[in-house]
């Protein structure tokens, strides 16, 4: 009667699952899974393993919530490009939190814009260590050269939830500040993701001109 947004989060994964198994209704499996992983944002980081050792789960339950995050994920990432147009640090910042706030991993990413700040394209360029002294700085410009962007956005997770830049963040923002001027492609922010929010260099007048 009320729709799916009335529904609590396990009763939405019952609906996704079905009926139950082995004594358990798929809402008492959903709210007992929520439970050992600490809410939603658990659940969506655990492994298949990690699910299947739930009572009442099982691999085919597993495989289906995964999959099922796996396309909120690309429904997040898929926004309209041609509505996607950047004003301010938080029209990119807002899109990434959602993507990347509670990534296991470090991630770095690179968005790429057109000469109307509207974006092109988002590239992932690194996963894993995000460190001054591994980044290649060509692979940050490498698409936006392709695709012709004037202006790009670097964006990379914190894993640990503090968005505090590191000297490595500082290094890595300066370095590529000095290509973007060789290539005539502008770096407009460098964004640190993590957990529910996002830390903004250019707001901080780190390295960056503020009349730039």
């Amino acid at each position: 009667m009320h729709g799916a947004g009335a529904l609590s989060a396990a009763e939405l994964i019952g609906i996704l699952w079905g009926s139950g198994t082995h004594g358990h209704t798929a809402v008492d499996a959903a709210a007992d899974a929520l439970r050992r992983h600490e809410g939603l944002v658990g659940l969506a980081r655990a492994t298949d393993i990690e699910l299947d050792a739930v009572p009442g789960v099982g691999p085919v339950r597993a495989a289906q919530l995964s999959a099922a995050f796996e396309f909120g994920r690309r429904v997040v990432t898929d926004w309209p490009h041609d509505r996607w147009t950047v004003r301010a640090p938080r029209d990119v910042g807002e899109r990434l939190v959602p993507q990347m706030g509670y990534l296991e991993r470090e991630e770095l990413r690179v968005v790429l814009l057109n000469t109307r700040n509207a974006v092109l394209r988002q590239v992932t360029v690194y996963q894993g260590n995000v460190s001054s002294s591994l980044v290649r700085i060509g692979e940050l410009f490498r698409d936006a050269v392709r695709l012709n962007a004037t202006g790009v956005i670097l964006a990379h997770n914190h894993p640990s939830g503090d968005s505090t830049p590191s000297p490595d963040d500082l290094r890595l923002t300066a370095e590529a500040l000095a290509a973007g001027r060789l290539l005539d492609i502008q770096l407009l922010d460098h964004l640190i993701v993590a957990g529910d929010g996002f830390v903004s260099l250019h707001d901080r007048g780190v390295a960056f001109d503020r009349n730039g």
